[in-house]
């Protein structure tokens, strides 16, 4: 289990989210194709991230998120997404032990931040408002 002991205080992560790959560009089409008959449906994106591009397959137990990359090279945006219970409180945690916690847009019913883990993965912290 990951966790993060910040004042003797555990906070585990408790499930992971979703897994976001990267695609690109002209990618839709393709993608459209190699999709049919697949056990995920398409869903829309919210309007402030569609005009990113990409789009989401999610059934019942897995999210798959694909994001268009320009310049694309597989897994520059892949990252685990997990679900903390306290992410403001793990973030200054991290942040105090020398991570750097960077903010996104916001996504609604989550407060979320990225972080890197020892190895430069890029890790995404969800707490579901």
């Amino acid at each position: 289990m990951l966790s993060c002991d910040a004042r003797n205080r555990a906070m585990p992560v408790l499930r992971l989210d979703h897994v976001q790959l990267a695609m690109p560009p002209a990618g839709r089409p393709m993608l459209s194709r190699s999709m049919k008959g697949s056990s995920g449906s398409s869903m829309e994106k919210p309007p402030h991230l569609a005009v990113r591009g990409g789009c989401w397959f999610e059934t019942a137990a897995v999210k798959i998120h694909l994001g268009v990359e320009n310049g694309f090279r597989a897994a520059k945006k892949a990252h685990p997404a997990v679900i903390v219970d306290d992410v403001r409180a793990l973030a200054a945690a991290l942040e105090l032990a020398g991570h750097v916690v960077v903010d996104d847009e916001p996504l609604e019913g989550y407060d979320r931040v990225y972080v890197s883990d020892l190895f430069g993965n890029r890790l995404e912290l969800v707490q579901p408002m």
